[in-house]
């Protein structure tokens, strides 16, 4: 298989033209803050990881938590031995996690990376041919033992391998989502009463919402079309749409990110390679939801699949995910970005 560009390119391209156009965008761009490249300002120490040590695992404590589906939860959940990542409660982990070598072309000097791969995303031994999601949560929050308010600019960046298109899973839709947990004040519902007597009231509460950035796959065979075609899809505009992002052309390694700044608004980025970005990765900046972020939580990876007992999801790898401030608070260990200051 192959991705539909211009001039087509294997899986084995190594080189990828990228475009900042948005096509199919739902609105314009929102007017707001000047955006920060993901990866500017201090790194916070002690979250996120770099898979280097050898020893690095995961304790699944299967079976893993449908609540999304049945409101079962499964509990207790996945956790990594190292304390810095554990089973969503939403949607659980994926069926593989585990530490590889690093690709070729990785982050120079890195040895470690972290492996994710699903072939049950739905409820555990009940295929349901629908497309379902992993989640795989970055213990951030808990391990700072606050939220990041966002006049502190928070933002993540992370390395993606995308395997050679031959090795995808052959099914058009979503592969792979890299998101953030945020937070807000907003109406949201509220059960009061007892038995009977329960009901439910909008009252202005705290609202958990999960920007990110989506690996869409339009398979050839599905499509009808000459070649498979790949691109980003942004989650999401005001109105809580998704929008098609730029082309993906070429496989290997990307970098993503994301960044938060304090009007609130979210800005998306994205290239192939390791570099770090830059202003010219940006691809769009939206308030989601027509909400303005007040305080980050976390970043997750999606897994997704089928879900129809047969075919496994695509292979995804990540490696040295980071989450960095502009302006830190209070008592929190930093190191100074080696890109940008």
């Amino acid at each position: 298989m192959r991705f539909s560009i211009t001039r087509y390119l294997t899986a084995a391209a190594t080189v990828a033209i990228v475009t900042s156009t948005i096509a199919n965008a739902a609105e314009p761009i929102p007017r707001g803050a000047r955006p920060v490249v993901p990866g500017t300002g201090s790194e916070i120490v002690g979250v996120a990881d770099d898979f280097e040590d050898p020893n690095w695992g995961y304790v699944p404590r299967d079976p893993k938590s449908t609540e999304d589906i049945d409101e079962n939860q499964r509990s207790p959940m996945g956790r990594s031995t190292n304390g810095r990542w554990y089973e969503g409660i939403k949607r659980g982990h994926p069926d593989i996690v585990k530490r590889v070598s690093t690709p070729s072309g990785g982050l120079p000097g890195s040895t470690g990376s972290l492996l994710m791969k699903s072939l049950q995303t739905g409820i555990p031994g009940q295929p349901s041919n629908t497309m379902h999601q992993d989640d795989f949560v970055a213990n951030v929050q808990y391990r700072l033992k606050r939220t990041i308010n966002v006049s502190e600019a928070p933002s993540v960046t992370t390395r993606v391998y995308l395997p050679p298109v031959d090795s995808w899973e052959n099914r058009s839709g979503p592969h792979f989502g890299f998101r953030l947990a945020l937070e807000t004040t907003a109406m949201v519902d509220k059960e009061v009463g007892i038995g009977i007597f329960k009901r439910t009231k909008k009252e202005m509460g705290n609202e958990v919402y999960w920007p990110g950035l989506f690996v869409e796959f339009e398979s050839r065979s599905e499509s009808g079309k000459d070649s498979d075609y790949a691109y980003l899809r942004v989650r999401s505009n005001s109105r809580g749409g998704d929008f098609r992002g730029p082309q993906i052309t070429t496989t290997g390694w990307w970098t993503m990110g994301m960044s938060v700044t304090p009007d609130g608004m979210v800005h998306y980025y994205a290239s192939p390679g390791v570099d770090e970005l830059t202003e010219a990765d940006y691809i769009t900046s939206q308030f989601p939801y027509d909400y303005r972020c007040e305080r980050f939580r976390t970043f997750f990876y999606n897994i997704c699949s089928a879900d129809d007992g047969r075919r496994w999801s695509t292979a995804f790898i990540v490696d040295d995910p980071k989450v960095y401030v502009l302006r830190p608070q209070g008592q929190m260990a930093t190191r100074d970005s080696n890109s940008r200051r």
